[in-house]
C-alpha cells in the first residue's frame, strides 16, 4: 500500500480544529504508520487597511484539509469519524474509497506552501568550473563557491571585466563544462 494525499471536507471554519483532533486521534489510535501529515493549506495575503499594510495567513481551500495517508478501512474510519469531518472529496458514494490527489496536484500545493521537499539531484561540487546557460550571465564561465540545496541556488564567481563577481543562480541555470 502506498501513501497518497487525500482531501478531507470539513465544516467551514473547523479546518484547524479538525487538524488538531485528527492528529490526536492518529496518536491515541496508533495510526502513525498509516496517517502521516495533516495540512490546512495557507498562503500569505497582504492587504491595505487605513493606509497600513497588513499581512495575514489565509486558507487556500476553506473547508478542506489535506491528509497524507495510506488508505485502509481503519485509516478511512479514523479520518471519517473525526469531529468536524463531513467526508472525503472524490468518493463516489457510500463504501467506495476516496480518490487521492494526483502527485503533481499535491506537489503544487506543497510547493505553494513552501513544504515541498526538493528532489533536484545535482552533481556539482564547490570549486568546479561551470558554464551559465541562461539569464543575464549566459555563456559566462565561473567557479562554484557555494551550493544551497534547500533553496536550490548556487553561487558562482564569474570573471567580469577582469574581476571575480559572485552571482546567485538556480541549479537549472548552469551546466558542466
Amino acid at each position: 500500500m502506498e501513501k497518497n494525499w487525500y482531501v478531507v471536507h470539513t465544516y467551514s471554519g473547523y479546518e484547524n480544529k479538525v487538524k488538531t483532533n485528527l492528529e490526536k486521534r492518529v496518536e491515541t489510535m496508533g495510526m502513525t504508520d498509516k496517517i502521516f501529515r495533516i495540512l490546512v493549506p495557507m498562503e500569505e495575503e497582504t492587504e491595505m487597511k487605513n493606509g497600513q499594510k497588513k499581512t495575514a495567513m489565509k486558507k487556500v481551500f476553506p473547508g478542506y484539509v489535506l491528509t497524507e495517508m495510506i488508505m485502509t478501512d481503519d485509516s478511512w474510519y479514523v479520518v471519517r469519524n473525526t469531529p468536524g469531518v463531513t467526508g472525503f472529496v472524490g468518493s463516489a458514494g457510500a463504501g467506495s474509497k476516496p480518490t487521492p490527489l494526483l502527485p503533481e496536484e499535491a506537489d503544487a500545493i506543497l510547493k505553494q506552501m513552501g513544504l515541498k521537499e526538493k528532489k533536484t539531484e545535482v552533481d556539482f561540487e564547490i570549486k568546479e568550473q561551470v558554464k551559465v546557460k541562461e539569464g543575464p550571465f549566459a555563456d559566462f564561465v565561473g567557479t562554484i563557491e557555494d551550493i544551497d540545496f534547500e533553496k536550490e541556488k548556487i553561487r558562482v564567481h564569474v570573471n567580469m571585466f577582469g574581476r571575480e563577481t559572485p552571482v546567485e543562480l538556480d541549479f537549472g541555470q548552469i551546466e558542466k563544462i
